[in-house]
């Protein structure tokens, strides 16, 4: 993985580890590898990693069940939850990008239902 130079790492990994819940590459309930594992998968230092399943684990997206490992959440509403958020980002993005470039909502909306053929 590419890492963004001003972006923590630990934030970067957490938000590839959210995406590929949200696609379905993870699992609702599915045992996620352990903090060593994925540490060296992400090619990081172990506490990064520590860093980023503590907090999608105080967020609510993984548990842990000592003695058997990590596993992402069950619930459907945070997994929706999840989805909801990275769109609202995404969205975010692309319109603070074309008003930057000059263009208006109402312009924004047109090239939008053009790129959709609506």
């Amino acid at each position: 993985m590419n890492f963004n130079t001003t972006v923590p790492i630990y934030l970067q990994i957490m938000d590839r580890i959210k995406k590929d819940i949200v696609t379905g590459v993870l699992a609702r309930g599915e045992r996620i590898d352990s903090v060593r594992a994925l540490a060296a998968k992400f090619e990081v230092n172990i506490n990064t990693m520590q860093r980023a399943c503590s907090e999608l684990e105080r967020q609510g997206i993984i548990f842990t069940q000592r003695g058997i490992g990590s596993f992402v959440s069950k619930d459907e509403n945070v997994v929706a939850a999840l989805k909801e958020e990275m769109s609202a980002k995404l969205i975010e993005g692309f319109v603070g990008g074309m008003e930057g470039l000059g263009y208006d909502k109402s312009e924004i909306f047109k090239i939008i239902r053009k790129a959709l053929a609506i």
